[in-house]
């Protein structure tokens, strides 16, 4: 079982990216489980057709601890399991509580099955806080993909987790399975992410290109394997899962200092 985090600045499209990439590993025939390690509670949205999934600390705030697997589960596109961590009420307390509370409460009820090919956490923003850490800080996920496009700030942040990264790497098992480009049509863009991954001591897994058809099947509460399996865009989300399935570069990263960074971009035309 490859357990995997997915991490990316903020409104990057992290639980897009890794829905579709779970739809088409489902697809093709893998068991998949999902941890949506957000408080909004949308990393299984797609997968469940727009099911409002009830999330582990509502359901323990609701009903206490003894509850069952099957209160806190459900099974999405292509049997793929669904959990939600969720998170405290807005204002109050550290929602990186509900991801340490999530994980070990799926372990004790024995929802890491032995038939499972995968386990993707999909994470909040970036990893300042310790609790949003705890995957890799756990060594609960040894593979990490981050998502980022050619924004500058998407790559500021990119850089920073893989400073999070590469401390947790040191005396664990953590490795950078490679930069997921989510394009946002910037200028250079393929080349600028190529040249970041690569600054970094890894790769660049996919460029995802961008398509309006991925707003349509959201709308339609579906990922586009789902929605238009026919499409290219489900083509390059197919793409994308064949080569984290086969990947086999896993490094300890190497992040920029800010001034190398920005060399990166004024090389690429993103900054003048």
């Amino acid at each position: 079982m490859r357990q995997v985090a997915i991490y990316g600045k903020g409104g990057i499209g992290k639980s897009t990216t890794t829905q579709n990439t779970v739809a088409a590993l489902a697809e093709s025939g893998k068991k998949v489980m999902v941890v949506g390690c957000d408080p909004k509670a949308d990393s299984t949205r797609l997968l469940l057709h727009g099911l409002n999934q009830k999330t582990v600390l509502d359901t323990l705030r609701d009903e206490g601890e003894d509850i069952d697997l099957e209160d806190i589960l459900r099974f999405g596109y292509g049997t793929t399991k669904c959990v939600e961590s969720g998170g405290p009420e807005p204002g109050v307390g550290c929602a990186g509580r509900g991801i340490i509370t999530s994980i070990n409460l799926l372990e004790s009820l024995g929802a890491y099955t032995d038939d499972l090919d995968y386990v993707f956490y999909d994470v909040l923003g970036d990893v300042v806080c310790g609790g949003f850490a705890m995957p890799i800080r756990e060594g609960k996920a040894k593979e990490i993909y981050i998502v980022a496009s050619g924004e500058m700030m998407a790559l500021y942040a990119a850089n920073n987790i893989c400073k999070g990264i590469q401390k947790f790497a040191t005396n664990g098992e953590v490795r950078l399975g490679g930069i997921i480009c989510n394009s946002r049509k910037v200028d250079n863009e393929y080349d600028l992410l190529k040249a970041f991954a690569e600054e970094l001591g890894s790769q660049l897994i996919h460029f995802v290109p961008r398509d309006n058809l991925v707003q349509r099947a959201e709308i339609n509460k579906k990922t586009v394997i789902d929605f238009d399996p026919a499409a290219d865009q489900a083509d390059e989300y197919r793409t994308l899962a064949k080569n984290i399935d086969g990947n086999d570069m896993f490094v300890i990263p190497k992040p920029m200092v800010q001034d190398r960074l920005e060399e990166i971009l004024m090389e690429h035309g993103i900054l003048d």
